[in-house]
């Protein structure tokens, strides 16, 4: 039998609708590329076609943005709203993490861009998982609120553009969790909601290194085209970003992850 690929495991993983399937694969896959890796063995990346949409689960009925119905958070179904929401932006991220990999497997990269992308990719899986069992613990699931299809639309934007799929999703989106997720943090210690505070602090902790990746391999492109990564990023975001960037900004966190004020505050 042939060995898959990691463009054919990337693929698997976007065909597959089912949440818990879809990250279970997700999490599989990077245990098996970090086993060859420790084992001084190669899986190939090589080539796959992903799908323009990844494979989604029939519940959450995805809606335009502004036809989800706002949360009031203070409440318990507006906290159930809430996870429901990061829930569903765990797991795009999931099929984001992974698209990448084929989407751009022509452009030669050094192994650790893989590495980096596959361990973000299981840690998104996790988180889907995390945000679940909340939802479950407070007698609902991921897919019994409507949700929208905002941040694949940055994907489906950005198909042909691995730079600016790098400026947008994790420098411009993840970036953004970066802002929200203390407030969040915050509301749920307040409702003593002690699984949510504890899922939602390890999502913190975890987010910041995959908003670095982003801002390390746009560097790297960067570099490797003789481009200043500041124009660089100003530009990708004006022409593929819907809006302005919207403070107020987490400059601590950012600044950890490696975007300096000066790349985002122009933006808003």
């Amino acid at each position: 039998m042939t060995q898959m690929t990691l463009s054919e495991m990337a693929v698997d993983v976007l065909t597959t609708a089912d949440g818990r399937q879809k990250t279970a694969k997700s999490r599989a896959y990077a245990e098996r590329w970090f086993a060859a890796r420790d084992a001084g063995e190669t899986i190939e990346i090589g080539t796959a076609l992903p799908p323009l949409r990844p494979s989604r689960p029939e519940k959450p009925e995805l809606r335009d943005p502004r036809d989800v119905p706002k949360r009031k958070p203070g409440s318990p179904q507006g906290r159930i709203a809430l996870l429901h929401a990061v829930a569903h932006i765990e797991l795009n991220a999931v099929d984001l993490h992974w698209d990448i990999i084929p989407r751009f497997a022509h452009v030669r990269m050094p192994v650790g861009f893989y590495d980096d992308w596959v361990k973000s990719a299981a840690e998104e899986a996790k988180h889907f998982n995390l945000m679940c069992d909340c939802l479950e613990e407070l007698g609902s699931f991921y897919g019994a609120l409507p949700a929208h299809a905002f941040m694949w639309q940055a994907a489906e934007d950005t198909v042909d553009d691995f730079m600016g799929r790098l400026a947008v999703v994790p420098m411009v989106l993840e970036a953004r969790g970066l802002d929200v997720t203390p407030g969040m943090i915050a509301l749920f210690e307040k409702a003593q909601a002690t699984s949510a505070v504890a899922a939602l602090n390890t999502i913190y902790a975890e987010e910041v290194g995959h908003v670095a990746y982003g801002s390390k391999w746009f560097h790297f492109l960067c570099g490797r085209h003789d481009m200043d990564p500041k124009e660089a990023f100003h530009s990708l975001v004006r022409r593929y970003f819907k809006g302005t960037l919207k403070p107020p900004f987490n400059e601590e966190k950012r600044a950890e992850a490696g975007l300096p004020p000066d790349f985002y505050w122009p933006l808003t």
